[in-house]
């Protein structure tokens, strides 16, 4: 494999290039990515990684992704994956795996690489890397199972304290030893958001630069007419807490709710939705986006590390009402708080909340502009985050350069 060196790379970087395109002859830099279940928001990051690197080898542990997705997301990458990708229906189990991914992601030979970039949610900043090679991480989010939202995944699994549940309780203990001693790893870390930021802080003892997410915003358009229903979108996950909007509006029955995305949750939530909540299940892009363009608002309850889809309603003129905890804080210019508001936040995860969310919303909603909404994503560009990471990505360059 042709490979530049550290010092050619790093005499071609300078104030121009580092606001362009990064530099990447051959198949240099590893990307390593936990896993590609779905092209939802962590493979979009990955996808934009890639692009911005122009060529690229991804090492990923699972690799579900369909070919159509490749071959529009990922041209000219090559995908290696774990050895357990290639167990029987390693699909529906795959999750359930997580106390071997450690493991399985340092089997990753990446020390042949000029440089690693891992996109990481759980496991991908672990790879081993060599003393000498650059190693900049996009952190998704600390591993939100093993830390502060531990307690409320075992409420939601169901794993108390019998046998099932003390043996989850030990690997979560194990993953948490193994998370802290890897933190250390990379040369530099970039968030998601402000939030993922802070807990990053708190958890490893590190500083990170934000980094916001890249949004496809030149494809959607600002919706001034808006139709009579609201709406949420999001893979239907415990955490997600779509099960209390779904509350919400059966206590709201004169309004509409439309229910975007399937997941474990899927069947336990059709159940407790009444006459008023449709579900639409995945939807094809062009789809989507028409839905979420046509609400009057997008309500979302869980507590998201940034929430793709909520940079994506706002640039569709869609105005936001989330909970106020999590990347929300970041995509939300809050009514009372701007001159230019593009939504609401509440401050508890209850349906009685979201319900004085919407009230709060329907009572002010002149105030709320889609035009507003549109100009307020403009902040999260894909141009914008190529520019951003080329630049971090120069920075541990140069680090390495100095010394030495």
């Amino acid at each position: 494999m042709p490979r530049s060196t550290l010092d050619d790379r790093v005499q071609k970087t300078d104030a121009t290039a580092a606001h362009t395109a990064m530099p990447a002859p051959g198949r240099t830099v590893a990307v390593v990515h936990d896993w590609c279940p779905a092209f939802r928001g962590g493979e979009r990051v990955l996808a934009a990684l890639c692009q911005t690197l122009q060529s690229a080898d991804v090492y990923t542990l699972f690799d579900f992704l369909d070919a159509n997705v490749k071959d529009e997301h990922f041209r000219g990458v090559t995908f290696h994956t774990s050895i357990a990708n290639r167990l029987p229906l390693v699909e529906k189990y795959y999750r359930a795996l997580f106390p071997f991914c450690p493991f399985l992601i340092e089997q990753f030979d990446v020390t042949g690489y000029d440089a690693v970039i891992s996109s990481s949610a759980a496991f991908a900043r672990g790879v081993i890397t060599r003393p000498d090679q650059p190693h900049l991480c996009y952190v998704h989010s600390p591993i939100r199972y093993a830390w502060d939202e531990q307690f409320s995944y075992l409420d939601q699994g169901r794993l108390g304290y019998g046998p099932k549940g003390f043996l989850f309780r030990y690997f979560l203990h194990r993953l948490r030893t193994w998370d802290t001693r890897t933190a250390h790893g990379p040369d530099l870390m970039l968030a998601n958001s402000s939030y993922v930021q802070s807990r990053i802080r708190r958890i490893y003892g590190r500083d990170a630069r934000v980094v916001f997410p890249p949004v496809a915003i030149e494809e959607l358009d600002c919706v001034e007419q808006k139709d009579d229903y609201y709406i949420t979108a999001s893979f239907l996950a415990p955490y997600k807490r779509t099960d209390l909007v779904i509350a919400a509006f059966n206590a709201m029955p004169t309004r509409r709710l439309m229910v975007v995305g399937e997941g474990q949750q899927s069947k336990a939530l059709r159940t407790l939705a009444g006459p008023n909540v449709e579900f639409t299940g995945y939807l094809p892009r062009q789809d989507y986006v028409r839905r979420i363009a046509g609400a009057q608002a997008l309500v979302f309850a869980g507590c998201e590390d940034f929430g793709i889809a909520l940079a994506e309603a706002q640039a569709c003129g869609t105005p936001l009402i989330a909970f106020g905890r999590g990347g929300a804080r970041d995509i939300v210019r809050p009514l009372g708080h701007s001159h230019a508001p593009t939504g609401i936040l509440f401050e508890r995860q209850t349906a009685a909340a979201i319900r004085d969310a919407v009230e709060q919303f329907e009572a002010h909603r002149g105030t709320i502009a889609p035009s507003a909404c549109h100009d307020n994503a403009q902040r999260f560009s894909g141009e914008r985050f190529q520019r951003e990471v080329t630049q971090a990505f120069d920075d541990v360059l140069r680090m390495h350069k100095a010394r030495g």
